[in-house]
């Protein structure tokens, strides 16, 4: 394995490119801390290098904004979901995104219908936002955590496998996930890593 640092820009975060003998008809790259790596078939040449570095930044980039909706299409979203897994019946006022949640996921007052999601969950795949966001919704149709809570939820298809992902963040932490997501201390320390992959066989 070979690793080069090419310059940086204004524009453009450091990148550490890592070449391998092993990897042949595939380019990846991720986040490490302020960095991104991109992971290329050893054949390649610089020029070709150049390209893909470019092409994985791009698509890194738009796959980041991609797994952080604005508010705007956080409550559209909810809408959709209320109306896909609640029949509707969850109808929130606002959903949006807050930054002071350090021991919660996602909070909701049914009083005025207002959704909050902690900015932790920023960069976590779309189908664990989306069980927030049901699990919140929910809270608009049965404030409290009993049966019929529950079963809501559960009518969302992946309530256990986020239930799981959000577990593992929070063992990766050393946290507890707590009942109903209620008690999860700061997650700063855990690392974002994002991969997407390409085929090179269209570059040959």
């Amino acid at each position: 394995m070979t690793a080069r640092l090419p310059d940086e820009t204004a524009d453009r975060p450091a990148v550490e490119v890592r070449r391998s003998r092993r990897r042949r008809r595939t380019v990846a790259a991720y986040r490490d801390g302020d960095r991104v790596i991109v992971l290329l078939p050893a054949r390649m040449t610089r020029a070709e290098e150049e390209q893909w570095v470019s092409t994985m930044l791009e698509r890194l980039d738009k796959q980041e904004r991609r797994r952080k909706p604005t508010d705007g299409s956080l409550q559209r979203r909810a809408r959709e979901l209320s109306r896909r897994h609640l029949d509707g019946l969850a109808e929130p006022a606002s959903v949006r995104w807050v930054d002071n949640q350090n021991r919660r996921w996602g909070s909701c007052t049914p009083a005025d219908r207002s959704i909050r999601l902690s900015e932790r969950l920023q960069g976590m795949p779309s189908w664990v936002i989306d069980y927030v966001l049901v699990h919140e919704l929910a809270h608009l149709i049965e404030p409290g955590h009993d049966k019929r809570f529950w079963a809501l939820v559960d009518r969302y298809p992946r309530t256990e496998r986020a239930r799981g992902y959000l577990e593992g963040v929070a063992a990766a932490a050393g946290l507890d996930l707590g009942d109903a997501m209620d008690d999860i201390d700061d997650l700063d320390g855990v690392e974002d890593d994002i991969e997407t992959v390409a085929d090179d066989r269209r570059h040959p």
